[in-house]
């Protein structure tokens, strides 16, 4: 007897479950729903190293040469399957079949592909093809180091007319944080410039991973540090949305998997309370 094909869930996010090389699906807690991954980075290069990334073979690196014929095909006919096929009723639970956005993630910084924008052109034109909700969205996923070359702001530009989003890591506002969490040594300075450059383009969420290290939560240091950061920003009027705070729900593939797990549900709430306070929009997920 042939047995039933598993239901995608907020802990599966395996690129392979259609078999296509840049499009995969995911049931995304962020997204509330359906969200259509576009994987940049086949070959998982990354310019960062983040402690808690799920990549398996996680490489240093950029994203190689796009095929865009292949990616335009991927997507169309992904997309005709989700809207006109089964997919739906036969991968998906019932609470979550509905498409919430197309997402430039997958396995390393999508920004550093040098076909950026016209992989934004590809996905407008393509999006335009179908009956696709009117509100969906395209969400940029990036660790924002690569903002201010020429391309990917000519990519956010684009993104800004076709309900786009960004969401900007920021796990730390120190540089032991970052080179720790991140591996990066990206000065704050520069972080700050990328931020305020992507606020101003586009619609713009930070998005913080809260989690334990050695069974520590982070400490209040590190805390006030982020705080004073961000409301840094918003005292310099940076048109922030909020920010996405989520916790640990997939093992890591790091070498420090073995070190991570989830913080207190409390401690949770009350970062994000603290956030609330500064006066942005907190979208948590625990």
């Amino acid at each position: 007897m042939q047995q039933a094909p598993s239901l995608l869930n907020t802990s599966n996010h395996s690129r392979d479950k259609v078999g296509l090389t840049y499009v995969y699906p995911v049931v995304s807690r962020r997204a509330g729903g359906v969200s259509i991954g576009v994987n940049l980075n086949p070959n998982n290069a990354c310019n960062w190293r983040c402690i808690y990334c799920q990549v398996p073979d996680l490489a240093r690196g950029a994203a190689p040469p796009i095929n865009l014929e292949k990616l335009e095909m991927e997507l169309r006919g992904f997309l005709q399957e989700l809207v006109h096929g089964d997919f739906m009723q036969t991968q998906v639970p019932p609470e979550a079949r509905a498409i919430q956005d197309i997402a430039l993630s997958g396995n390393g910084e999508p920004t550093s592909a040098k076909e950026f924008e016209q992989v934004i052109e590809l996905i407008a034109r393509v999006k335009a093809d179908f009956p696709l909700p009117e509100n969906l969205k395209l969400v940029l996923i990036t660790n924002g180091s690569l903002i201010n070359r020429p391309y990917v702001l000519a990519g956010i530009t684009q993104m800004a007319s076709l309900n786009g989003e960004v969401w900007f890591k920021l796990d730390s506002a120190t540089r032991e944080g970052r080179l720790r969490i991140n591996n990066t040594r990206m000065s704050l300075r520069q972080v700050r410039e990328n931020i305020s450059l992507t606020a101003s383009i586009c619609p713009t969420w930070l998005q913080t991973c809260v989690f334990k290290l050695g069974d520590q939560p982070p400490s209040e240091k590190e805390t006030v540090a982020y705080l004073n950061f961000v409301e840094s920003l918003v005292l310099e009027n940076v048109p922030l949305k909020g920010v996405l705070v989520y916790g640990i729900a997939r093992p890591s593939f790091q070498p420090e998997s073995k070190f991570l797990s989830r913080v207190d549900k409390n401690c949770f709430d009350l970062f994000c309370h603290r956030i609330k306070n500064i006066g942005l929009a907190v979208k948590p997920n625990y």
